[in-house]
């Protein structure tokens, strides 16, 4: 049974980052109903441009952090002046391939200017068990597992709050509602979205920092963001609350599926119809199905609205 809990811990803790690059994407959609596709480049480019200026200028932790958010804001208003205006009342599918361009361009441009090589990132976290827990409860939970879901939830939380409760966020809800709208009642549109692309690069830097001291600085980093889809299905792409739903669900039942499904199945398929097959990595492609059955039945996600068309 403790067995049990430490795989559902570790991933409900996954989830967590998870629901943290899923909210990159909701910040976006939310405000413009632009699905940013750009979104794991930009956590790349965040990671990176971060390990760079360490090894670059011997910066300590400290130092790189705000040089790096300054470059991330700087990012998210350039792409919101140079991509995203222009695109103003085109077609979503305009926009949606504008964001594929622009991935393809922020990830060439990182590489160019840091390189290629797999960098390491030490956010003086250690990944090793917390003795307490594993004393008076004898389960294994990672320090950095813990740490990191304990940022991310933070941050997750602060930009609830952001939308629910303050002026900007208030006004960031009218512009998702209605662009048209919120202009005519005298909300900056221009200004709005440099702030919510803005955000946008908060977001994929902390996400960047936290994936990349877990699995290195790396080009797969860009395909974490892929890992957020199944996130966003299932909790549904305009809703904060629904991306850490989602990211907790995703996380948790992808970890026990990884677990224990594999041995299942093969038992199952070997006893009633005699079948032999190998279910390695589950893992790669549990989530997607899972949000593929989710699609089936609840197709605008956990919290998203329901679009009624009238005929």
């Amino acid at each position: 049974m403790n067995f049990f809990f430490e795989v559902l811990i570790g991933g409900l803790l996954a989830g967590v980052m998870y629901s943290l690059v899923a909210l990159g994407f909701v910040l976006i959609y939310k405000a413009s109903g632009v699905f940013n596709f750009a979104q794991g480049a930009m956590v790349f480019l965040a990671a990176l441009t971060f390990v760079g200026l360490q090894e670059k200028f011997g910066l300590p932790l400290w130092g790189a952090f705000p040089l790096t958010l300054g470059v991330m804001v700087l990012l998210g208003i350039g792409i919101e002046r140079v991509v995203l205006r222009p695109l103003v009342n085109q077609p979503q599918i305009t926009l949606f391939m504008a964001t594929i361009g622009l991935a393809f361009f922020l990830e060439g441009v990182a590489q160019i200017v840091w390189g290629t090589d797999v960098r390491r990132l030490d956010l003086g976290l250690q990944d090793e068990p917390i003795e307490s827990i594993m004393t008076n409860f004898n389960l294994l939970v990672s320090k950095f597992d813990l740490a990191a879901a304990f940022v991310a939830g933070v941050l997750v939380a602060v930009l609830a709050v952001f939308f629910n409760k303050t002026r900007i966020g208030r006004a960031l809800r009218a512009v998702a509602d209605d662009h048209q709208a919120a202009l005519a009642v005298g909300i900056p549109l221009k200004q709005i979205w440099a702030i919510v692309w803005s955000v946008a690069g908060f977001v994929a830097l902390v996400a960047g920092l936290l994936w990349g001291a877990r699995n290195g600085v790396q080009f797969a980093l860009t395909f974490v963001a892929l890992k957020a889809l199944p996130v966003l299905i299932l909790g549904g792409f305009e809703s904060v609350l629904g991306a850490i739903v989602g990211g907790l669900i995703v996380g948790a039942s992808e970890k026990l599926a990884e677990v224990y499904l594999p041995a299942l199945m093969s038992e199952f398929l070997l006893k009633h119809y005699d079948i032999s097959i190998n279910l390695a990595g589950i893992e790669g492609w549990f989530a997607y199905m899972l949000a593929l059955v989710f699609l089936l039945v609840r197709p605008e996600g956990l919290f998203g609205e329901r679009h009624i068309d009238r005929v």
